[in-house]
């Protein structure tokens, strides 16, 4: 993340979770065209129909009326997108940071499922074909966790909190979502193992950063990037 953010994160003491229908991924909270395949609907609920005895056609007409209901909750489903490697990613570093002043933060999954509330779900992402492999459709946080193939250098964990209105008919009462997400407080001494300093940047800015953590009462590794390390030849 650029410094700003991470000043932000300090600043506010929690991390911020984005509206999923901002994360610039229109696919975020759909299915794949397999949901959409009427045979292999049939073949997936064709138990179901059985047991409550309804026809096939009764619960695929039901699942075509919560279309309009699932994409308007992604204005609702606020996530936050982690990068899970043993190692760093020069990728990453050039994707989601504008310059050479920035930084990562390291942690672990369980740290980081510890600092979270109850009410907020943490998984990793899988990535799949979304022309022919089937997204269940039996939890609500499913199709969140799920992405095209075309991201899986991203090797993503997210924690998703929904922040859906409660009651009847919400759609209908012109409640307004957060303008672009909402913040968690947690506690950053749990979460925050080290930090890493951007490849290629000056040695003022890691002074720069180990500076700021000090001032916030942190006690934190602040390490250059692994990717600076001399070659031999």
């Amino acid at each position: 993340m650029d410094f700003t953010k991470l000043a932000s994160i300090f600043e506010e003491g929690g991390i911020f979770f984005s509206r999923s229908d901002m994360l610039g991924d229109t696919f975020e909270g759909s299915y794949s065209q397999a949901n959409a395949d009427y045979q292999i609907r049939s073949e997936v609920y064709e138990e179901d129909c059985k047991r409550l005895n309804i026809p096939i056609e009764k619960m695929i007409e039901a699942h075509r009326t919560f279309r309009k209901v699932r994409k308007w909750q992604r204005q609702w489903m606020m996530i936050s997108c982690w990068h899970m490697s043993e190692h760093e990613s020069a990728a990453m570093w050039k994707l989601y940071t504008k310059s050479n002043e920035s930084v990562c933060i390291q942690s672990t999954y369980r740290k980081f499922a510890n600092v979270l509330t109850d009410n907020v779900y943490i998984g990793q992402v899988q990535y799949i074909d979304y022309s022919k492999e089937w997204i269940g459709e039996r939890n609500l946080y499913t199709p969140y966790m799920h992405k095209r193939k075309s991201f899986e250098h991203e090797r993503e964990i997210r924690a998703i909190d929904n922040q859906s209105p409660k009651g009847p008919l919400p759609m209908d009462r012109g409640i307004s979502p957060p303008d672009f997400g909402v913040w968690h407080n947690i506690n950053l001494r749990e979460l925050i193992e080290r930090i890493y300093i951007a490849p290629s940047s000056p040695l003022w800015f890691r002074d720069l950063v180990k500076k700021f953590t000090v001032r916030y009462g942190f006690d934190i590794d602040v390490i250059k990037s692994s990717l600076d390390d001399e070659p031999f030849y």
